[in-house]
């Protein structure tokens, strides 16, 4: 089992910034990637970013390339999400995000594959 917590939320002005960290306790060496989510009011949860924890090739939503930067700290146990440039529509609940199955490039944003969630952290950006 992998537990995650997530911290970091908060209220920002557009074009502000937020970094968001997420350490992972419990069985962590089974972990081949995490990522983050996020889930805006009255829509789907969706793919925001993931890194492989071996390697740390990492992954982006397109929404959020070129702002956002994923990172991990093996040592720690802990990933990270700096976001740049945040706009309203950044306005979510962030989740973080374990997996421990064998991953392929086209698995990492599918939520499926990720068996591991924290409790999440709300970001809110004002416009």
């Amino acid at each position: 089992q992998v537990q995650l917590v997530e911290s970091g939320g908060g209220l920002v002005q557009a074009g502000g910034s937020l970094r968001l960290s997420c350490a992972a306790s419990g069985s962590t060496f089974s972990i081949t990637a995490m990522g983050w989510f996020r889930q805006a009011p009255g829509k789907q949860r969706e793919f925001v970013a993931a890194i492989r924890w071996s390697g740390g090739s990492t992954y982006y939503a397109d929404s959020v390339k070129g702002r956002f930067t994923i990172s991990r700290d093996n040592a720690k146990n802990t990933v990270y999400l700096q976001m740049n440039s945040l706009k309203p529509e950044g306005t979510a609940v962030y989740y973080c995000a374990a997996r421990r199955s064998i991953i392929t490039s086209a698995t990492m944003a599918i939520q499926y594959f990720y068996d591991a969630w924290g409790q999440g952290t709300q970001v809110t950006v004002s416009s």
